[in-house]
Protein backbone atom coordinates (compact mmCIF):
# COMPACT_ATOMS: atom_id res chain seq x y z
CA UNK A 1 0.00 0.00 0.00
CA UNK A 2 1.28 3.45 -0.98
CA UNK A 3 1.59 5.84 1.97
CA UNK A 4 0.54 9.49 1.50
CA UNK A 5 1.47 11.95 4.26
CA UNK A 6 -0.19 15.37 4.23
CA UNK A 7 2.04 17.80 6.08
CA UNK A 8 -0.18 20.21 8.03
CA UNK A 9 1.35 23.51 9.15
CA UNK A 10 -0.25 26.24 11.24
CA UNK A 11 -2.78 28.35 9.30
CA UNK A 12 -3.35 25.57 6.76
CA UNK A 13 -6.16 26.20 4.26
CA UNK A 14 -8.72 23.46 5.07
CA UNK A 15 -9.77 22.73 1.48
CA UNK A 16 -6.15 22.55 0.33
CA UNK A 17 -5.75 19.81 2.94
CA UNK A 18 -9.05 18.05 2.18
CA UNK A 19 -8.66 17.93 -1.62
CA UNK A 20 -5.74 15.44 -1.72
CA UNK A 21 -7.28 13.43 1.13
CA UNK A 22 -10.44 13.00 -0.93
CA UNK A 23 -8.69 12.17 -4.22
CA UNK A 24 -6.41 9.47 -2.79
CA UNK A 25 -9.01 8.10 -0.39
CA UNK A 26 -11.50 7.49 -3.23
CA UNK A 27 -9.00 5.50 -5.30
CA UNK A 28 -9.87 1.81 -5.66
CA UNK A 29 -8.13 -1.09 -7.38
CA UNK A 30 -10.19 -3.37 -9.69
CA UNK A 31 -10.73 -5.81 -6.79
CA UNK A 32 -12.02 -3.01 -4.56
CA UNK A 33 -8.93 -2.63 -2.37
CA UNK A 34 -7.62 0.80 -1.39
CA UNK A 35 -4.18 1.42 -2.92
CA UNK A 36 -3.35 4.43 -0.72
CA UNK A 37 -3.10 4.95 3.02
CA UNK A 38 -3.62 8.68 3.67
CA UNK A 39 -2.76 10.41 6.94
CA UNK A 40 -2.04 13.81 8.42
CA UNK A 41 1.22 14.71 10.10
CA UNK A 42 2.50 17.87 11.73
CA UNK A 43 5.31 19.29 13.80
CA UNK A 44 3.10 19.50 16.90
CA UNK A 45 -0.01 17.57 18.07
CA UNK A 46 -2.26 20.60 17.61
CA UNK A 47 -2.44 22.79 14.50
CA UNK A 48 -4.40 26.03 14.21
CA UNK A 49 -6.43 26.91 11.17
CA UNK A 50 -9.28 29.27 10.35
CA UNK A 51 -11.81 28.66 13.13
CA UNK A 52 -10.47 25.16 13.88
CA UNK A 53 -7.87 23.45 15.99
CA UNK A 54 -6.79 20.11 14.52
CA UNK A 55 -5.51 17.21 16.58
CA UNK A 56 -2.78 15.43 14.61
CA UNK A 57 -1.63 11.96 15.65
CA UNK A 58 1.64 11.67 13.72
CA UNK A 59 4.70 13.90 13.83
CA UNK A 60 7.36 14.73 11.29
CA UNK A 61 8.68 11.18 11.51
CA UNK A 62 5.82 10.25 9.14
CA UNK A 63 7.79 11.86 6.31
CA UNK A 64 10.54 9.24 6.75
CA UNK A 65 8.26 6.34 5.73
CA UNK A 66 5.84 8.11 3.35
CA UNK A 67 5.94 7.40 -0.37
CA UNK A 68 4.31 10.77 -1.14
CA UNK A 69 4.31 13.97 0.92
CA UNK A 70 1.83 16.72 0.15
CA UNK A 71 2.15 20.27 1.50
CA UNK A 72 -1.18 22.18 1.44
CA UNK A 73 -1.45 25.95 1.15
CA UNK A 74 -1.55 28.29 4.13
CA UNK A 75 -3.54 31.40 4.92
CA UNK A 76 -2.20 34.83 4.04
CA UNK A 77 0.02 36.11 6.82
CA UNK A 78 1.18 32.66 7.97
CA UNK A 79 4.65 32.69 9.45
CA UNK A 80 7.64 30.94 7.88
CA UNK A 81 7.94 27.17 8.32
CA UNK A 82 10.25 26.06 11.09
CA UNK A 83 13.73 24.72 10.52
CA UNK A 84 12.54 21.28 11.68
CA UNK A 85 9.87 21.20 8.98
CA UNK A 86 12.29 22.31 6.27
CA UNK A 87 14.91 19.77 7.36
CA UNK A 88 12.30 16.99 7.35
CA UNK A 89 11.28 17.90 3.80
CA UNK A 90 14.91 17.99 2.64
CA UNK A 91 15.58 14.56 4.15
CA UNK A 92 12.49 13.16 2.44
CA UNK A 93 13.63 14.63 -0.89
CA UNK A 94 17.11 13.13 -0.51
CA UNK A 95 15.48 9.76 0.17
CA UNK A 96 13.61 9.97 -3.14
CA UNK A 97 10.16 10.60 -1.66
CA UNK A 98 7.65 12.19 -4.05
CA UNK A 99 6.79 15.66 -2.74
CA UNK A 100 3.92 17.85 -3.97
CA UNK A 101 2.39 21.17 -2.99
CA UNK A 102 -1.12 22.55 -3.28
CA UNK A 103 -1.57 26.26 -4.07
CA UNK A 104 0.77 28.46 -1.99
CA UNK A 105 2.25 25.37 -0.36
CA UNK A 106 4.85 25.90 -3.10
CA UNK A 107 6.39 28.60 -0.91
CA UNK A 108 7.24 25.96 1.70
CA UNK A 109 8.97 23.85 -0.95
CA UNK A 110 10.73 26.96 -2.21
CA UNK A 111 11.95 27.81 1.29
CA UNK A 112 13.33 24.27 1.62
CA UNK A 113 15.23 24.74 -1.66
CA UNK A 114 13.38 21.87 -3.31
CA UNK A 115 12.29 23.95 -6.31
CA UNK A 116 15.70 25.39 -7.21
CA UNK A 117 16.42 24.82 -10.89
CA UNK A 118 12.92 23.43 -11.50
CA UNK A 119 9.72 24.67 -13.06
CA UNK A 120 6.88 25.27 -10.61
CA UNK A 121 3.48 26.88 -10.25
CA UNK A 122 1.22 28.26 -7.55
CA UNK A 123 -2.01 30.22 -7.43
CA UNK A 124 -1.79 32.89 -10.14
CA UNK A 125 -2.22 35.72 -7.64
CA UNK A 126 0.95 34.59 -5.81
CA UNK A 127 3.05 33.60 -8.84
CA UNK A 128 4.98 36.86 -9.10
CA UNK A 129 5.87 36.74 -5.41
CA UNK A 130 7.06 33.13 -5.69
CA UNK A 131 9.32 34.15 -8.59
CA UNK A 132 10.61 37.16 -6.65
CA UNK A 133 11.46 35.20 -3.51
CA UNK A 134 13.01 32.23 -5.27
CA UNK A 135 14.82 33.46 -8.40
CA UNK A 136 16.26 30.00 -9.12
CA UNK A 137 12.73 28.70 -9.78
CA UNK A 138 11.08 29.01 -13.20
CA UNK A 139 7.53 29.96 -12.24
CA UNK A 140 4.77 29.06 -14.71
CA UNK A 141 1.72 31.14 -13.71
CA UNK A 142 -0.72 29.83 -16.33
CA UNK A 143 -0.77 26.06 -15.76
CA UNK A 144 -2.80 23.87 -13.39
CA UNK A 145 0.15 21.82 -12.16
CA UNK A 146 3.78 21.03 -12.95
CA UNK A 147 5.24 17.53 -12.71
CA UNK A 148 9.04 17.41 -12.45
CA UNK A 149 9.05 13.71 -11.64
CA UNK A 150 9.84 13.72 -7.91
CA UNK A 151 8.61 17.25 -7.18
CA UNK A 152 5.15 18.49 -8.21
CA UNK A 153 3.38 21.80 -7.65
CA UNK A 154 -0.19 22.87 -8.34
CA UNK A 155 -2.16 26.09 -8.59
CA UNK A 156 -5.33 26.63 -6.49
CA UNK A 157 -7.08 23.96 -4.41
CA UNK A 158 -9.10 22.63 -7.37
CA UNK A 159 -5.87 22.35 -9.35
CA UNK A 160 -4.54 20.34 -6.41
CA UNK A 161 -7.22 17.77 -7.21
CA UNK A 162 -6.08 17.77 -10.85
CA UNK A 163 -2.52 17.13 -9.69
CA UNK A 164 -3.55 14.30 -7.34
CA UNK A 165 -5.58 12.60 -10.08
CA UNK A 166 -2.54 12.93 -12.33
CA UNK A 167 -0.39 11.18 -9.69
CA UNK A 168 -2.98 8.41 -9.27
CA UNK A 169 -3.04 7.87 -13.03
CA UNK A 170 0.75 7.84 -13.11
CA UNK A 171 0.83 5.26 -10.29
CA UNK A 172 -2.06 3.00 -11.21
CA UNK A 173 -3.39 3.88 -14.66
CA UNK A 174 -6.31 5.80 -16.11
CA UNK A 175 -9.10 3.47 -14.94
CA UNK A 176 -8.27 3.91 -11.25
CA UNK A 177 -7.78 7.65 -11.69
CA UNK A 178 -11.07 7.97 -13.58
CA UNK A 179 -12.95 6.25 -10.75
CA UNK A 180 -11.45 8.65 -8.22
CA UNK A 181 -12.35 11.59 -10.48
CA UNK A 182 -15.96 10.44 -10.73
CA UNK A 183 -16.21 10.09 -6.96
CA UNK A 184 -14.76 13.62 -6.59
CA UNK A 185 -17.35 14.82 -9.16
CA UNK A 186 -14.81 16.32 -11.51
CA UNK A 187 -13.30 15.48 -14.91
CA UNK A 188 -10.10 13.49 -15.06
CA UNK A 189 -8.64 16.25 -17.23
CA UNK A 190 -9.68 19.89 -17.50
CA UNK A 191 -9.20 21.97 -20.62
CA UNK A 192 -6.76 24.86 -20.46
CA UNK A 193 -4.92 26.19 -17.43
CA UNK A 194 -5.34 28.76 -14.73
CA UNK A 195 -4.65 31.62 -17.15
CA UNK A 196 -8.38 31.82 -17.83
CA UNK A 197 -8.96 32.75 -14.17
CA UNK A 198 -6.38 35.55 -14.14
CA UNK A 199 -7.55 39.15 -13.98
CA UNK A 200 -5.25 40.79 -16.52
CA UNK A 201 -4.47 44.01 -14.72
CA UNK A 202 -2.54 46.71 -16.54
CA UNK A 203 0.98 47.28 -15.29
CA UNK A 204 0.90 50.15 -12.79
CA UNK A 205 1.65 53.64 -14.05
CA UNK A 206 3.35 56.05 -11.64
CA UNK A 207 0.99 58.68 -10.29
CA UNK A 208 1.35 61.90 -12.24
CA UNK A 209 2.96 60.15 -15.21
CA UNK A 210 2.77 62.02 -18.50
CA UNK A 211 1.37 58.79 -19.98
CA UNK A 212 -1.88 58.90 -17.99
CA UNK A 213 -3.82 61.03 -20.53
CA UNK A 214 -2.60 58.82 -23.38
CA UNK A 215 -3.65 55.62 -21.61
CA UNK A 216 -7.09 57.04 -20.99
CA UNK A 217 -7.36 57.94 -24.67
CA UNK A 218 -6.34 54.39 -25.64
CA UNK A 219 -9.04 52.92 -23.37
CA UNK A 220 -11.63 55.19 -25.02
CA UNK A 221 -10.58 54.22 -28.54
CA UNK A 222 -9.92 50.48 -28.34
CA UNK A 223 -12.22 49.77 -31.28
CA UNK A 224 -10.09 51.92 -33.57
CA UNK A 225 -6.86 51.13 -35.37
CA UNK A 226 -4.26 51.95 -32.73
CA UNK A 227 -0.79 51.58 -34.18
CA UNK A 228 2.50 52.35 -32.46
CA UNK A 229 2.84 55.37 -34.74
CA UNK A 230 -0.61 56.69 -33.80
CA UNK A 231 0.11 56.37 -30.08
CA UNK A 232 3.53 58.00 -30.43
CA UNK A 233 2.04 60.87 -32.43
CA UNK A 234 -0.69 61.36 -29.81
CA UNK A 235 2.02 61.66 -27.14
CA UNK A 236 4.11 64.05 -29.27
CA UNK A 237 7.15 61.77 -29.40
CA UNK A 238 9.00 59.73 -31.96
CA UNK A 239 8.17 56.02 -31.96
CA UNK A 240 11.59 55.16 -30.52
CA UNK A 241 11.40 57.70 -27.69
CA UNK A 242 7.79 56.81 -26.96
CA UNK A 243 8.53 53.07 -26.79
CA UNK A 244 11.48 53.63 -24.46
CA UNK A 245 9.56 55.94 -22.12
CA UNK A 246 6.52 53.68 -22.13
CA UNK A 247 8.58 50.66 -21.07
CA UNK A 248 10.38 52.70 -18.40
CA UNK A 249 7.08 53.77 -16.84
CA UNK A 250 4.98 50.62 -17.25
CA UNK A 251 7.45 47.76 -17.54
CA UNK A 252 5.93 46.58 -20.82
CA UNK A 253 5.69 47.66 -24.46
CA UNK A 254 2.89 49.85 -25.86
CA UNK A 255 1.55 47.01 -28.02
CA UNK A 256 1.55 44.52 -25.14
CA UNK A 257 -0.31 47.06 -22.98
CA UNK A 258 -2.81 47.58 -25.79
CA UNK A 259 -3.35 43.82 -26.15
CA UNK A 260 -4.11 43.50 -22.43
CA UNK A 261 -6.53 46.42 -22.61
CA UNK A 262 -8.38 44.78 -25.49
CA UNK A 263 -8.48 41.41 -23.73
CA UNK A 264 -9.90 43.05 -20.60
CA UNK A 265 -12.57 44.80 -22.68
CA UNK A 266 -13.44 41.48 -24.36
CA UNK A 267 -13.62 39.68 -21.01
CA UNK A 268 -16.05 42.29 -19.69
CA UNK A 269 -18.24 42.04 -22.79
CA UNK A 270 -18.25 38.24 -22.69
CA UNK A 271 -19.18 38.22 -19.02
CA UNK A 272 -21.87 40.88 -19.13
CA UNK A 273 -23.51 40.96 -22.56
CA UNK A 274 -25.15 38.94 -25.27
CA UNK A 275 -23.19 40.27 -28.26
CA UNK A 276 -21.75 37.73 -30.67
CA UNK A 277 -18.05 36.94 -30.69
CA UNK A 278 -17.81 38.67 -34.07
CA UNK A 279 -19.26 41.89 -32.65
CA UNK A 280 -17.08 41.74 -29.54
CA UNK A 281 -14.02 41.31 -31.79
CA UNK A 282 -14.88 44.65 -33.42
CA UNK A 283 -15.76 46.41 -30.16
CA UNK A 284 -12.48 45.39 -28.54
CA UNK A 285 -10.46 46.32 -31.62
CA UNK A 286 -9.18 42.91 -32.72
CA UNK A 287 -10.14 43.50 -36.34
CA UNK A 288 -11.33 40.03 -37.25
CA UNK A 289 -12.96 37.18 -35.29
CA UNK A 290 -10.05 34.93 -36.25
CA UNK A 291 -7.46 37.32 -34.80
CA UNK A 292 -9.66 37.79 -31.71
CA UNK A 293 -9.94 34.04 -31.04
CA UNK A 294 -6.21 33.43 -31.53
CA UNK A 295 -5.01 36.32 -29.34
CA UNK A 296 -7.67 35.80 -26.67
CA UNK A 297 -6.73 32.14 -26.31
CA UNK A 298 -3.02 32.98 -26.21
CA UNK A 299 -3.52 35.44 -23.32
CA UNK A 300 -6.43 33.89 -21.40
CA UNK A 301 -5.84 30.19 -22.05
CA UNK A 302 -9.29 29.37 -23.37
CA UNK A 303 -11.57 30.35 -26.25
CA UNK A 304 -14.00 33.29 -26.08
CA UNK A 305 -16.88 30.78 -26.11
CA UNK A 306 -15.28 28.75 -23.32
CA UNK A 307 -14.65 31.88 -21.27
CA UNK A 308 -18.25 33.04 -21.66
CA UNK A 309 -19.58 29.63 -20.64
CA UNK A 310 -17.46 29.65 -17.50
CA UNK A 311 -17.73 33.27 -16.38
CA UNK A 312 -20.83 34.87 -17.83
CA UNK A 313 -22.83 36.67 -15.16
CA UNK A 314 -26.00 34.72 -14.49
CA UNK A 315 -29.25 36.64 -14.26
CA UNK A 316 -31.40 35.66 -11.30
CA UNK A 317 -34.23 33.34 -12.23
CA UNK A 318 -37.64 35.03 -12.37
CA UNK A 319 -39.92 34.25 -9.44
CA UNK A 320 -42.22 31.32 -9.99
CA UNK A 321 -45.88 32.16 -10.14
CA UNK A 322 -48.15 30.34 -7.72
Amino acid sequence: MHSVAILVLDDVVPFDMAAPMQAFDWARLPDGRRPYRVGLCAESPEVRTEGLTLRIERGLEALETADTVIVPGRSEGAGPPSGRVLDALRRAARAGTRIASVCVGAFVLGEAGLLDGLRATTHWIAAAELARRYPLVEVLPDVLYVDNGQILTSAGAAAGLDMCLHMIRRDLGSAVAAHSARMCVMPLEREGGQAQFVVHEHPPVPRGSDLEPLLGWIEDNLAGELTLGAMAARSGMSERTFSRRFREQTGTTPLQWLLRARVRRAQYLLENGDDSVERIARQAGFGSPTAFRERFRRVVGTTPYGYRAAFRAKSPAPPRLP
